[in-house]
């Protein structure tokens, strides 16, 4: 891979441009251009002397991606499929909500996961995405809805949420994913009381964020409420039981302060019925957290589905009557392949 500036904070780009002979403010101006300019080309940045342009222009890339695909839902969602600088594949999502930008980014290329319900882990694991690639996607869904007709008020001009919740698992390159979130808090400016990090319940590094005392949003993706429904579902990570899951994550409320969001992905007679509801209510009692129900998104190529309507009703039902806070997924993108994995799956 070629050498990159995105990913550099504004700290180490002005130690770069000294290094090159330039006064550091230069370093700042960089920053400028790659993380709210979104300049795609050194020669872009008009303000910066040429001999430094060239310079940098010989030695590095921006390192931004290249578009392969991009799908448009009706609900405003935006699905696209990119190529990093060695080709590899990566899907992110955006999401416009009116009074808010949300974007989904992944990780991984591919996942070591292998969740049963997910397109992703279909296609295998391929290698971590850098901090750099991480924000890159925030930048290039930013740029991509900024250019669509869409109704007035209906999102804001720059993204202000995101979700690590595309391929892969964050915490499987925890040192990555943590300075992307760095890099989106200090450069791009988004509040870290904003940023939500997915994880399989990876428990080394769900006390290694609790030890941070970070302000991010944790969800562990539950799944079910017993290790025998869970090792079903989740083949591979077998290594962490529910138990030890949940006593992370009641470490993680000690120490930062924050509520858990528990997701749970809804298939139909598998995970969905009045005792799994039950069950789960209980293993989570105590714990600060919500539930988050996530009716699931057909993937092509698996036979699972949704529940019907009234199920989840029900499962939700069981679920508040034991005074577990609960709340429902909007289903958005179901017109396109907006499930993890699905885009790049299709194309490969």
């Amino acid at each position: 891979m070629s050498k990159t500036i995105i990913g550099l904070s504004t700290d180490e780009l002005r130690a770069l441009v000294e290094q090159a002979g330039e006064p550091a403010y230069r370093g700042n101006q960089l920053a400028e251009w790659i993380y709210r300019r979104e300049a795609h080309t050194f020669e872009e940045m008009t303000n910066l002397p040429l001999g430094l342009r060239s310079q940098l222009a010989r030695e590095y890339e921006i390192g931004r991606s290249r578009i392969l695909s991009v799908q448009h839902g009706r609900d405003t969602t935006t699905k696209l499929l990119l190529a990093m600088s060695d080709g590899a594949r990566v899907e992110t999502v955006g999401l416009p909500y009116a009074g808010h930008f949300s974007c989904c980014v992944s990780t991984q290329v591919g996942c070591p996961v292998g969740c049963i319900f997910c397109a992703t882990g279909m296609s295998g694991y391929t290698r971590n995405l850098t901090a750099g690639e991480i924000v890159e996607q925030v930048l290039t869904v930013q740029e991509t809805v900024r250019s669509r007709q869409l109704p007035a008020g209906s999102h804001t001009d720059r993204i202000d949420h995101v979700t690590f919740m595309g391929m892969g698992e964050p915490l499987l390159n925890q040192a990555a994913t943590m300075k992307a979130i760095q890099l989106l808090k200090n450069e791009l400016g988004i509040a870290m009381r904003h940023l939500t990090l997915s994880t399989v319940g990876f428990v080394p590094g769900i006390l290694k964020l609790a030890g941070e005392k970070t302000q991010i949003t944790l969800a562990i993706s539950l799944h079910a409420p017993n290790d025998r429904l869970r090792r079903k579902l989740i083949p591979r990570a077998i290594k962490f039981s529910v138990t030890e899951i949940l006593d992370a994550c009641r470490e993680f409320v000690r120490q930062t302060g924050r509520r858990v969001t528990l997701e749970y992905c809804l298939l139909n007679g598998i995970n969905d019925g009045s005792r799994e509801a039950h069950e789960l209510a209980g293993v989570v009692d105590g714990l600060n957290c919500h539930v988050n129900l996530i009716p699931y998104n057909a993937a092509s190529g698996l036979t699972l589905h949704s529940p019907p309507r009234e199920q989840i009703r029900t499962f939700r039902s069981i679920l508040e009557s034991a005074g577990i806070p609960v709340t429902q997924r909007l289903q958005r993108g179901a017109g396109i392949d907006a499930a993890c994995g699905q885009l790049r799956n299709r194309t490969i």
